[in-house]
Order: structure tokens, then sequence, then C-alpha cells
């Protein structure tokens, strides 16, 4: 753990700050979007330290001004132990902050939804999750878009493609709440089809992977690319089954396959199926260089079988139970209806544990 009573442990830190606040202040620095939002995130996720640091110095000020006062009057010496109390929180707050972190923490996030095993119901599910996710979102502030959606006969969803984007830059993202929910997700309830009343289980899965702020980021040959424009599906909307503006990119080194429909033209289809295509890449490319990544991501769905599941949702006992860290909550309703911070925040704790034990 650093040790911010050594003021080399912040240096950095203090210079990176100044230098981006110059930067933002520069007008020539709005002439180039994508270089202002590089910087204007990187300058958010610095402001909780740089607000601790400041803070953690007006406090030790404060102290030693106490202790000094207290020597000629005995009056200050009953403000020592709470300033010491104080210094002390905020040297831990601080250190804490400058603990080792996901490095895509800042991000936004494509998350993908997919039935399994279970047919209808598994992809009742499945528009289950993708709507539990999104009115998490919408609780956080955050936009969300599907992208791209394939309905089941009754409405679920076979598969579907959302994005999740923060309205400003936080040091705490998107990726920083959802990251832990790559995986299979197991149901055991009635289903809607079932005629005897009896309990059934099935399971969806989530993929969820970071967005890079531009394609450009990831580097794409356009040789490797087959792109494929078919008539979007789906309910209503003026254009949706009259022009040819659904696309479809197959990277073909990688057999990965993106689809996009629900933009209004083929060329906004053809962009965002590219920045969802980019963040796939770039994810397997973490995965190849860094043995730790691919194992901390060898937990998300590969295969949607019932056994491998990293949550239940149990409808019965109104349950939900996260299997990796033995937590469970009687709540089912408000989880399904966005309110996920209990189980995400001792995801969050876990992993933030698993970090400061393995320095």
């Amino acid at each position: 753990m650093a040790d911010v009573t050594a003021p080399s442990a912040i240096d950095d830190i203090l210079a990176e700050h100044a230098g981006l606040e110059m930067q933002l202040s520069d007008p020539a620095l709005h002439n180039n979007p994508a270089e202002a939002r590089r910087v204007g995130k990187r300058f958010a996720e610095l402001a909780p330290i740089m607000s601790a640091y400041t803070k953690l110095q007006t406090a030790r000020e404060d102290l030693t001004a106490a202790r000094e006062l207290a020597a000629d009057d005995a009056s200050f010496a009953a403000e020592v132990p709470d300033l010491e109390d104080q210094v002390q929180e905020l040297e831990k707050t601080l250190t804490d902050l400058l603990a080792p972190r996901d490095p895509h923490d800042a991000d936004d996030v494509v998350l993908e939804v997919k039935s399994g095993e279970g047919g209808e119901e598994s992809a009742l599910f499945a528009s289950d999750l993708a709507r539990m996710y999104i009115r998490y979102a919408e609780r956080r502030g955050w936009k969300v878009e599907v992208l791209d959606a394939t309905l089941s006969d009754l409405g679920g969803y076979k598969e579907a493609t959302i994005t999740i984007k923060s309205r400003e830059p936080s040091r705490d993202g998107v990726w920083s709440r959802l990251k832990f929910e790559g995986g299979v997700h197991r149901v055991q309830r009635v289903p809607v089809t079932e005629s005897q009343g009896r309990i059934h289980t099935s399971a969806a899965g989530i993929l969820i992977y970071p967005e890079p702020d531009e394609v450009e980021q990831v580097q794409i040959d356009e040789g490797d690319l087959r792109i494929d424009v078919y008539r979007s599906s789906g309910k209503g909307g003026q254009g949706v089954n009259t022009t040819d503006s659904a696309v479809r990119i197959t990277h073909l080194p990688t057999g990965i396959v993106v689809t996009c429909q629900n933009e209004r033209s083929q060329l906004q289809n053809k962009i965002r199926a590219m920045q969802v295509l980019a963040a796939r890449l770039q994810l397997l490319a973490e995965e190849q260089a860094d043995a730790e990544a691919a194992a901390g991501r060898a937990s998300q769905i590969r295969t949607v079988d019932r056994s491998e599941r990293i949550r239940t949702y149990n409808f019965p006992e109104n349950r939900i139970t996260d299997h990796r860290i033995g937590f469970k909550a009687h709540n089912l309703d408000a989880v399904l209806d966005g309110d996920l911070d209990a189980v995400l925040d001792a995801l969050g704790e876990a992993d933030r544990a698993a970090r400061l034990a393995a320095e």
C-alpha cells in the first residue's frame, strides 16, 4: 500500500494534475474533441485524490498549530486528539485512493445479454436482466442505448447489445460498477409457459467489456472485415423494414460478429457496430497480452450452461445469491427493478481487498 506520509508517493499525481489543469485552460484543446475528452476524463479521475490530499494538508497544518498553541495555552490541548484522528482518517482515505486500480474503471461499457438453456423462459429472463441493468443505469443517471436485439416469440431477448455511458467523466465510471456482472446468471421460477406450476431452472449469459473512447484506439484493418447490410427487423418505427439499414460486421481473423440495427441510417449503424467491434478486439488483445486479466475475465460467459453460474435469482424465495462471494439478499423484486448497489458494493469491496492483499 502506498505510504502517503512520503512526499514522493503523490508527487507524480500532483505534477500530472497541474499539467492537466494547464491543458484544460488552453483554448486550443477544444479544437481536438477526442483529446479534450481524454484530458477531461483523466482530470476527473484525479479529482478525489487531489481533494483528499488538500484536506490532509490542511488537517496536518491545523494539528501542528494546535500542538504549538497547546504548549502555551492548555485550552488548545483538547483539539489535538480530534485533529490527530482526522489526520489519521484522511491518510487512510488517501492511501486507499492511491491503491492499485483497474485501468478501465472510468470507462463506459458495452453489455451483451444472451439467452441460454431454457428456450423461451431463458429469453424472457435475458430480457429481465437487460431491464435490470437499464433501470440501474437510469438510477445512476447514465445514458443507455440498445444497439441490437433479437426477440423471441414471447418478446424475450435471444440476444441484445447495449451501451451504457456516464454523462460526466468520473474516476468511478460505469465499468467500475458493472465489471463484475459478466458470467452466467441462473433463474429459478415458474415459467409463463408452465401449465403445471412447476419451478424450472434456466440461465442467461452476460458479457461486459469497456468501450474505448475512439475506434482509432484499436487498429482494425478494413481488409479483415466482411460487412453485410440487411433489412432491420423488430417493432415499428419509421424506416424499419423499408431500407437495408442494419449492419453486420464480421472480423474474419477472430470470427467476432457484431450487429447494429437501431440507428436510423446504415452509416450510423456501421459507426456504432465499429465501436462495439473495437471494444471486443480491445478486450481480446488484453486477454492475450495479460495472463492475469485473462484469468480474471475467465468467469465471464463462454457457454450458457446452468451449472456455470455466478448468481442465482430464486423467485419463490425472493432471493438473490452471488456465489462468488457468498452474498445473499431477500429483495429479488427490488434488485430486478435496478436496486443493485448492495451486491455491487459487496463485489467491489471483495475485489479491493484482493488487490490490497496482492501487493
